[in-house]
């Protein structure tokens, strides 16, 4: 019991000593907020169900940090790294369903941090920081779901699924995966029809940024689809950007 209380210790000395460096290296030494986080700042400015380069979701975070904390530049890096620090917490504690042994939990999470975009990378709050904790929480939650089969985690799957995609739709792939998963889980009976309250969540949210994607012609659909270099499509494209990169 001692060495769990320990680990525990260890885990919350180590998030907050992550949440402190990255958050007070880049406010001391950066003279302007990255690119990024500017410019959602700006379309927060100006808040809409969806933007041309991206769903809403950054842009609430940081109108609504705005409204708390004003034009200071360091709450910026503070949300990106409460982004970070929500994902370690969700991956700590879905490792302690995982694993008999608990140091494997936090093993679990300074894997993570070794991992160059959960650290060098956050000081620029983006759509991608902002996907990271609905990342883990949705696979937290259809964990939850799938072991416990109770209603309330089905529905936190379908919330935590919407706001990712909200975040960024490269959500999708995730989605995906955990619609093949539950259809196979059905298929097989391991799972009754009671997962499929997920979608309720997940449809209400996602439904205002659909309606206003319609009436704007689905901008960011097509921004994406242009930014992956489609128009000019060759089986060539495959060799030769790699070897330029």
């Amino acid at each position: 019991m001692a060495i769990y209380k320990n680990i525990n210790s260890l885990f919350y000395i180590f998030v907050t000593t992550h949440l402190l460096i990255w958050t007070l290296v880049p406010s001391l030494t950066n003279h302007n907020l990255p690119l990024d986080t500017i410019e959602a700042l700006a379309w927060g400015s100006n808040l809409d169900w969806g933007f041309n380069k991206h769903p809403p979701m950054s842009a609430f975070f940081t109108e609504t940090f705005y409204q708390i904390f004003g034009p200071q530049d360091w709450a910026y890096y503070l949300l990106s790294q409460i982004c970070i620090i929500v994902s370690f917490i969700v991956v700590f504690k879905l490792a302690e369903d995982f694993f008999d042994n608990k140091i494997f939990s936090l093993l679990s999470v300074l894997l993570l941090e070794g991992i160059y975009f959960y650290n060098f990378t956050t000081p620029e709050f983006n759509v991608n920081v902002c996907l990271i904790p609905f990342w883990s929480l949705s696979v937290f939650y259809l964990w939850k779901g799938i072991k416990h089969n109770k209603i309330l985690d089905w529905l936190l799957l379908g919330l935590f699924a919407g706001l990712g995609f909200l975040s960024k739709y490269l959500f999708v792939y995730l989605g995906l995966a955990i619609d093949v998963l539950l259809i196979y889980m059905i298929y097989t009976k391991r799972l009754n029809l009671k997962c499929l309250v997920s979608f309720v969540p997940f449809i209400i949210i996602l439904l205002p940024h659909i309606i206003w994607l319609t009436e704007n012609d689905y901008v960011t659909i097509t921004y994406g689809l242009l930014r992956t270099g489609s128009e000019e499509a060759s089986i060539f494209n495959h060799i030769k950007h790699p070897m330029i990169f």
